[in-house]
């Protein structure tokens, strides 16, 4: 018979966690995250009775989890088509190094890695199945008024 829960957020969960939708290429996706991202699956993917859509599967990437699925018949959420309408911010202790391995992996740059005014250096991508990541890390403890200062110099980069 089932226990009762201990908690509302089951061990290893945080409160919020993203779940990604694909237009029936999860598995791939999967495979892909973990070669760009060094993703880790949690457990093995829960597929349809023919094996041709995973239902479930979820990564973990640094500290974070992200559950993943294909779409199927009935289901509400798509996987993006030509835009994304959120997007993932991840900082690691290299980003750099990490973005280079997503790029490498097949990731389309969507903005180089630069130092931004806030203090982050970062720069984004988009990945072959059309979701966009931010990679950052945090650098410098600014002031507002040295954000301020930045915020112009920064803007003035991105319109050469």
């Amino acid at each position: 018979m089932a226990e009762t829960a201990p908690s509302p957020i089951p061990d290893g969960m945080s409160t919020l966690t993203a779940y990604l939708w694909f237009n029936g290429n999860c598995r791939e996706a999967t495979q892909f995250y973990k070669t760009a991202f060094g993703a880790e699956e949690t457990g093995p993917p829960i597929e349809s009775e023919d094996g041709n859509i995973i239902m479930h599967v979820m990564l973990k990437i640094g500290d974070s989890n992200i559950m993943m699925a294909d779409t199927f018949p009935g289901s509400w959420e798509q996987g993006p088509r030509d835009s994304a309408t959120a997007s993932f911010w991840v900082y690691v202790e290299d980003c750099d190094a990490y973005f280079n391995r997503a790029t490498e992996a097949g990731c389309d740059i969507l903005m180089p890695i630069a130092d931004a005014f806030w203090g982050d250096r970062f720069g984004k991508v988009k990945d072959p199945y059309g979701h966009c990541w931010a990679i950052a890390s945090y650098k410098w403890v600014l002031t507002p008024e040295e954000m301020q200062e930045r915020q112009g110099e920064w803007l003035e980069s991105l319109a050469k």
